[in-house]
């Protein structure tokens, strides 16, 4: 069931005005609960096994801390059992893969058949999102929650159930854990995001998608311009699509009277690649720098010790990705990356003297290079593309004007929104004109919404 599609529209038309209703009684955390199920089992109800086992088992492991001296060991039960879950159900084929090909090398004839697993959608983020109420317990950071069902309503929240923003316990359960209380602010900037991220995902995301696609199905085919812009398309594709969904899901939990954190911040104007990982998946990166980055040591250990936890955390966060070479390299391009530019982003005279847009420019381009990683299929593909972008020659890319327009605008939109003109955009009728304008586009010239969410598959 995706935001942009009309199952979801009447499931929504079908909960909200329930919601509404019992807002203010003590059934309306199992009205949220029952609804947010009903939103996971739409993709197939054997997902809800999972979600449920996944929850229950915190619930139980924090329940057994608050009572037992044993807390360490109810923290262990309960990573590995989550984490088991995640490496058994996302990357148990990628290690049979492997392992298939070091028995090749080797010369045994014998492999191991590959699994039949079907990944469940989301089950990377309410793992993640359930482990750290655990962890955050463990160090005496939140209380425990006495109710099950407010606490599986905190994991299972259905705007933000599939793809995040990964949410807190701090943050997210003292919200459910009074009646909501929903003011007309909420209704019109939850309804703004919403239609901001309809416009990011249909008119933009799936816009760009067609090029990009296009160009990386066959990559061997195309010359060097192409391969450019295929890239550069692709990095704003990922970018409205992901952040598209997160606008969406902001969006319906602000109606109902919830606030979910900030999840991207215009991350193609970082002026680092440090500042890049602050704007963009924020609720992810923070969770690798508290989950990981902290843990083994952070920047405690001198420079060469936090140069090691950077790439791991970085290393780690690629392979969370997806279960392939290509994001583990991902990762650790992005690792190098911060590592050897982290001591000149401190030096004052690149601070003061080296212009904004020189910082922004690079880091654009860095990030985008990084790109052809995450998107191609397989390392072959993505030597593929690097070795064509340097060595093929000239052919018109006959990219669309119109993509160009469009991305060119948002790019400037975020400029502007950085700069001393961010005033007059927060201006009431400047939105409101913004919000009419990003309707009757997609009105006239929106195609098909049914293209799911790439984040869908991590």
């Amino acid at each position: 069931m995706l935001f942009h599609t009309w199952p979801f529209f009447i499931f929504f038309l079908i909960v909200y005005p329930i919601f509404l209703a019992l807002k203010n009684t003590r059934f309306c955390t199992t009205w949220l609960l029952i609804s947010s199920y009903v939103f996971y089992g739409w993709w197939n109800p054997l997902y809800l096994l999972l979600i449920v086992y996944s929850t229950l088992l915190d619930y139980i492991c924090v329940n057994c801390m608050a009572k037992s001296p044993k807390k360490f060991m109810w923290l262990m039960i309960s990573i590995v059992n989550n984490l088991g879950l995640l490496g058994f159900y996302k990357y148990s084929g990628f290690f049979v893969d492997n392992i298939n090909v070091i028995l090749g090398w080797i010369g045994t004839s014998y492999q191991i058949p590959p699994p039949d697993i079907l990944l469940p959608v989301g089950i990377s983020f309410y793992t993640f999102q359930s482990m750290s109420y655990t962890i955050d317990y463990y160090r005496g950071d939140i209380e425990r929650e006495p109710s099950f069902i407010r606490f599986a309503a905190f994991v299972s929240l259905f705007p933000q159930l599939v793809a995040g923003p990964i949410e807190r316990a701090r943050n997210l359960l003292p919200q459910l854990q009074k009646p909501p209380r929903i003011t007309l602010e909420d209704i019109t900037d939850g309804l703004s995001l919403f239609v901001l991220g309809l416009f990011k995902k249909v008119a933009l995301a799936n816009y760009l998608a067609k090029f990009a696609d296009l160009v990386y199905d066959a990559p061997d085919q195309y010359q060097s311009p192409a391969l450019i812009l295929a890239t550069l398309a692709f990095g704003w594709q990922i970018y409205f699509d992901f952040s598209g969904y997160t606008d969406m899901a902001r969006g319906i939990a602000r109606l109902m009277g919830y606030r979910l954190m900030l999840n991207f911040n215009n991350p193609y104007l970082a002026t680092g690649l440090g500042d890049f990982w602050a704007r963009w998946h924020i609720s992810l990166s923070t969770w690798f720098k508290d989950y990981v980055y902290i843990p083994l040591g952070g920047n405690r250990g001198g420079k060469y010790r936090t140069y090691f936890n950077v790439f791991i955390t970085m290393v780690v966060s690629g392979f969370w990705h997806g279960a392939a070479w290509t994001f583990v390299i991902w990762g650790a391009l992005h690792a190098i990356g911060t590592v050897l530019t982290r001591e000149l982003e401190r030096n004052a005279w690149y601070k003061e003297s080296v212009p904004r847009w020189c910082k922004q420019l690079w880091v654009y381009i860095f990030v985008n290079f990084t790109w052809i990683f995450f998107r191609a299929e397989n390392l072959h593909e993505a030597g593929t593309i690097i070795g064509r972008i340097f060595n093929s020659g000239f052919a018109d890319p006959r990219f669309p004007l119109l993509a160009l327009a469009l991305a060119l605008g948002v790019a400037i939109y975020q400029q502007l929104y950085e700069s001393n003109w961010k005033k007059i955009i927060e201006l009431s009728y400047v939105r409101i004109a913004l919000v009419v304008f990003m309707i009757i586009y997609l009105s006239i010239f929106a195609g098909s919404a049914d293209q799911p969410f790439i984040y869908f598959q991590f």
